[in-house]
């Protein structure tokens, strides 16, 4: 008797053992392990793969979000498969079933029920959410100068589509602004490290918190480590040759801010970098990356881009070989996607020894740990008791205010801005955005190039009817054929003020390639046309990067950078040009003067040097003659006047802070919103310095005559010192000057004297 009790007991005990992985109570390292333990190789290799939904949907087309169950239970159960990406725009109710269909099937139907990670492009917003609030993209969050803007952009995204099971945000991108030719650029936070490590970190926080009744949490992406923002050629997915100091001091302080903050995966940079593609690249992906930096991470490639090492940088003979690279050099999961080459070939590779099972391990185990910090396995399927959250007006409140605050105005003569109800009643309306929704937004809006003009929601005002709105009493003329001179002039002459709204087209990646950053020659001679004219004359400019208009500025008034502001991208700017809004945003890029020339605010002085001795060391002069606007850039309806910069000490030494206050007040009649900034520029360095760089900022909002004194804490290691080519930090004695507004004042650094016994 005693001996079955035992018996009983050890089947029990064991059954509990076996049974590890699915326990909730247990910590996660223990059912991670445990599960690990119990995979087969080819079981190892599903999960290190992703696949396309046109692998598993009816029609194989993007903007079908309809289950094939066939081929999905084809998929996850004879291949082990454990994740999958994106779809289009549908409605809520269809990604709910879609979602919840292929979890079920990962759940019940395969041998140990792992549940499927699926990853989207929600990029600004639920991107690909019918219903969902579209926020305008990181170059105009970045513009507010504010990071409240990139945090509610991924609260609102969370509490809109988690639920819905789209568990893995494939955002924020942290590349670096730095060439405006770069397809991509819109995409960016700028070009200032500090701004983009601000935003970028705000933005992985307000997607990775913990929000009220959330069963699932949602994984944030860093998008596309390293240095993937500044080809030679602007191009996307071409040649970087860069620094390794340059990778230190400007492109990874966004990277590093993401993971100080916890971010759970990172997307691979497409490009090469000095030779090597970096999915290929063990210095980076391995060296730097986990034995430096310390991350735990999950890496996944971006699209196909194991396959481009043999089809597209021809660094591998074939897909075995891409992948022996790939997986070498650290990749833990393969967006492949539409193929199981992937899958093939790391078995085989497997098999033949040259890649171990404790390397998959190690993939294994990162992939599998995100899942059950998310909480799939114990909340796997999708939640449909919230759809009120999607679309509310809170979340849109929040995507219009950062929309308003994102507009830099950056001409404005004699005030002709803000334009009031009764003294323009006759306003034409020009140009390839006046009445177009899908331009406001974007790439990645809708699907991936922006969707068509028809799918766009019928509450999201176009410029043109939006100004309707805004301007009851006003005749608003659309002149339907903007490319039409003769009949513009005819127009013109019957107006009292010509509004027109340039830009580009929706794009991204490789098909907003270009080879010239001036606009397209039909609005260049559409601004040429309305210069002719003596009538009062407000450009607007919708698009994603800035455009050459140095020819035409002339023939403006008033120049309103909009940028891409989203699906209230319109009302955002008839509030902002009706005076409704005091515009408050600043470029967060320098706007380039030529179409063949463009310098960031934080160059070195050598790259505006002059030959002519009288005009040598002239950094403000070189800088006028390449830029349009400086970085920082943007004009109020109200003046802010800074006073009393005051350090607390001129002479610090390397373990001393330092504090520096400045008073700022609103001289006009109006209230506004400004974003204090201060800049630091080391005067002497043994790697040549930028003239000035970012360090801090303070938005604020000021009343009419309203005075504020704001502080910063200047700490050296944080704020004075700066990388060598390894890495490693150098605070170096010297003097620094302290920029801001249109203040500024010296201090030097020394190392601290230790006394002699």
């Amino acid at each position: 008797m005693l001996f079955f009790m035992s018996l009983a007991l050890f089947s029990i005990s064991s059954a509990q053992q076996k049974a590890l992985y699915k326990n909730s109570e247990a910590p996660i390292k223990d059912r991670v392990e445990d599960l690990l333990s119990r995979m087969t190789v080819e079981e190892k290799i599903g999960q290190m793969t992703q696949l396309d939904i046109t692998m598993i949907n009816t029609t194989g087309v993007q903007k079908d979000v309809e289950l094939d169950a066939k081929k999905a239970a084809e998929l996850v159960r004879n291949h082990h498969i454990g994740s999958f990406l994106n779809g289009e725009s549908v409605d809520h109710v269809t990604w709910y079933n879609f979602i919840y269909e292929l979890q079920k099937i990962a759940i019940e139907e395969s041998r140990l029920g792992i549940p499927i990670i699926y990853g989207i492009d929600h990029m600004h917003g639920a991107s690909y959410l019918e219903t969902g609030t579209i926020f305008p993209h990181n170059l105009n969050l970045a513009a507010t100068f504010d990071p409240i803007h990139s945090y509610n952009s991924a609260d609102v995204t969370v509490k809109e589509s988690a639920d819905l099971g789209h568990h893995w945000i494939f955002a924020p991108v942290l590349d670096l602004g730095r060439n405006p030719k770069w397809a991509r650029f819109y995409e960016t936070y700028g070009e200032s490290p500090y701004l983009a490590a601000k935003l970028g970190s705000e933005y992985v926080r307000g997607i990775q918190e913990p929000k009220e009744g959330q069963k699932i949490k949602i994984a944030a992406t860093g998008k596309h480590f390293l240095g993937y923002s500044d080809p030679k050629s602007g191009w996307d997915r071409t040649p970087v040759d860069i620094s390794d100091q340059t990778l230190y001091e400007f492109h990874l302080p966004a990277f590093k801010a993401a993971l100080d903050q916890g971010i759970k995966s990172l997307m691979v940079n497409s490009s090469e970098i000095n030779g090597i593609p970096v999915h290929a690249d063990k210095k980076i992906l391995t060296t730097l990356l986990r034995d430096e930096l310390g991350f735990e991470g999950v890496v996944v490639t971006d699209w196909d881009d194991i396959g481009k090492l043999v089809t597209y940088h021809y660094t591998a003979d074939n897909f075995t070989e891409a992948t022996f690279q790939a997986v070498d050099a650290g990749i833990d999961m393969s967006m492949t996607p539409l193929s199981l080459r992937f899958n093939e070939s790391l078995l085989q590779l497997v098999d033949e020894g040259r890649i171990t099972e404790q390397r998959l391990n190690e993939s294994v185990r990162r992939i599998l740990n995100l899942k059950f910090e998310l909480g799939l396995f114990d909340n796997p399927y999708p939640n449909n008791k919230r759809y009120d959250r999607i679309g509310s007006n809170d979340s849109r409140n929040k995507a219009l205010k950062a929309a308003e605050e994102s507009l830099v105005l950056l001409k404005n003569q004699d005030a002709i801005l803000p334009l009031t109800q009764d003294t323009y009643k006759n306003i034409l309306l020009v140009g390839p955005s006046a009445n177009s929704k899908r331009n406001l937004s974007g790439g990645w809006t809708i699907a991936w190039q922006g969707g068509e003009e028809a799918r766009f929601p019928e509450y999201v005002n176009t410029l043109y009817t939006s100004l309707k709105a805004t301007f009851p009493e006003s005749n608003i003329v659309l002149a339907e054929n903007w490319k039409d001179s003769d009949k513009l002039k005819k127009l013109s002459k019957n107006a009292d003020l010509i509004i027109s709204a340039i830009g580009e087209e929706p794009y991204t990646e490789f098909v907003g390639n270009i080879t010239d950053l001036r606009l397209p020659e039909d609005q260049i001679s559409l601004l040429k046309t309305l210069g002719s004219a003596e009538t009062p004359h407000v450009s607007i400019f919708i698009g994603g990067r800035p455009r050459i208009i140095e020819d035409a500025l002339s023939s403006m008034d008033a120049f309103l950078w909009a940028g891409l502001p989203g699906f209230h991208g319109a009302d955002a700017i008839t509030n902002v040009i009706s005076g409704k809004v005091n515009p408050s945003g600043k470029l967060p890029f320098s706007y380039p003067k030529y179409s063949s020339h463009f310098t960031p605010y934080n160059h070195k002085p050598s790259d505006v040097y002059f030959f002519n001795p009288e005009e040598a060391n002239n950094i403000e002069q070189g800088e006028k003659m390449v830029w349009q606007w400086p970085f920082g850039y943007g004009l109020s309806y109200t003046n802010f006047e800074y006073s009393d910069l005051k350090l607390s000490n001129t002479e610090i030494t390397f373990n001393a802070d330092l504090v520096a206050t400045i008073t700022v007040t609103n001289t006009g009649n109006v209230d506004g919103k400004e974003s204090v900034l201060w800049f630091i520029r080391d005067r002497v360095g043994s790697i040549t310095r930028p003239v000035k760089q970012l360090k801090n900022m303070n938005p604020i909002l000021l009343k009419a005559g309203e005075s504020k004194e704001i502080s910063f804490r200047i700490q050296p290691i944080e704020h004075l010192s700066y990388p060598n080519k390894t890495g490693k930090l150098l605070l170096e004695e010297g003097s620094f000057l302290l920029m801001v507004g249109d203040q500024q004042v010296e201090f030097k650094i020394s190392e601290p004297q230790v006394s002699k016994r």
